[in-house]
């Protein structure tokens, strides 16, 4: 364990190095002194990078994880600055007072942290309910204490002012719509942990958030937790003889929905001791025609599916949904690993807990290395 830990400060201080090459010089060129620390640092994510000014200004830097120019051409940069202060900022760079004590958030992803780090008296929006399993969050909904802004791409501009939000959290490649909420002088933080290509890079975006709530030592005593169950997990998996073969996705609208090969959800599979069939370059979805997805996942062991079905699943559904399905060797085997959205809190939780994600597959792919007792969180075989 203590080996994967090693590799991970390292291969951290290395994209600290990188990534930050460009922004400290920026700040040397112009006589500003700071430090980089490496509590506020992440050690896994990639999408943003801190930094600390001698006068106690905490410098963040956000930018795209996948460095897709095309999809997020600029970067973002804000200025932490202690409430009630009034301490200068380097040029370019956002002044945000912190702690926060109101936002709205656009995601499950963000609002997973907040719950994590049970500061969901600080959410005063959220865009919808769908899915929802949280009760304190449907109870602040129905008191008013959270309002419900619409959808991205259709929102309340009155709804999203009567909130009277600090700040906004967003995911700025998605859908959009951001353009009417600028107009509006709120200060959009965007939050990248879904573009991250490792779960433990995903889930350290909870660190993040805490620096705008000034919950900074609970963020890093809650990824520590989960992180070390996690590395360990990850070791006993890579050391099992024989790795079965995975899939995931299913057919829509005459298409094949995966994710690509370097998706966060491969890195799993992978971790969990198991080898993920699509071995391309693609980090998010794919679609794939069925004849090309049947030939690479014939003969694998398992298949992987993640939906919303109004009932019970089941194979017979399975076979419904697509008559070839019954061809795959994992449906012959009755090896479909599946989680239901509508009946698990799976993107409530998951992203603050892939240490349960991979604790669950690997109770599949080799459960000697579990418990007996081992209870799923998300992901059980199909009966």
């Amino acid at each position: 364990m203590r080996k994967w830990i090693l590799c991970g400060v390292i291969c951290a201080t290395a994209l600290l190095v990188c990534s930050c090459k460009d922004n400290n010089k920026n700040l040397a060129d112009k006589g500003v002194e700071y430090s980089s620390s490496q509590e506020d640092n992440p050690c896994y994510a990639k999408g943003y990078t801190v930094r600390h000014l001698d006068n106690g200004v905490r410098l963040v830097d956000v930018s795209d994880p996948q460095k897709d120019k095309d999809k997020m051409p600029a970067s973002y940069h804000f200025a932490l600055v202690p409430k009630g202060s009034n301490l200068e900022v380097p040029e370019g760079y956002t002044s945000i007072q912190v702690p926060i004590e109101r936002t709205i958030v656009m995601t499950m992803l963000q609002l997973s942290n907040f719950t994590a780090l049970d500061a969901l008296d600080v959410v005063k929006g959220i865009t919808g309910t769908k899915n929802l399993f949280n009760k304190q969050i449907k109870a602040m909904v129905k008191n008013g204490d959270i309002v419900k802004i619409g959808m991205e791409g259709s929102f309340d501009t009155e709804l999203i002012l009567a909130a009277n939000p600090e700040v906004i959290f967003i995911s700025p490649f998605k859908r959009g719509g951001y353009d009417t909420i600028k107009d509006t002088g709120i200060t959009l933080i965007p939050h990248l942990g879904y573009k991250e290509l490792s779960p433990l890079g995903q889930a350290e975006w909870i660190k993040y958030v805490a620096m705008f709530l000034g919950m900074e030592q609970k963020a890093d005593s809650i990824f520590k937790h989960m992180e070390g169950r996690y590395l360990a997990l990850k070791e006993k998996a890579s050391k099992v003889k024989e790795r079965p073969t995975v899939f995931s996705g299913e057919m829509h609208g005459g298409n094949w929905f995966a994710v690509g090969g370097k998706n966060y959800l491969a890195e799993i599979f992978r971790d969990a001791g198991a080898d993920y069939v699509i071995r391309d370059e693609n980090t998010g979805g794919v679609n794939i025609e069925f004849e090309k997805m049947y030939a690479m996942a014939a003969d694998a062991d398992y298949w992987r599916i993640l939906n919303s079905f109004p009932d019970d699943f089941s194979y017979e559904a399975l076979k419904a949904s697509e008559p070839r399905n019954e061809l795959f060797k994992a449906f012959k085997k009755k090896q479909v690993i599946y989680c239901n959205m509508k009946q698990t809190p799976y993107y409530e939780i998951s992203p603050v807990e892939p240490d349960a994600v991979l604790a669950d597959f690997v109770a599949i792919f080799h459960p000697e290395l579990v418990p007996e007792d081992y209870v799923p969180t998300f992901y059980k075989l199909l009966k």
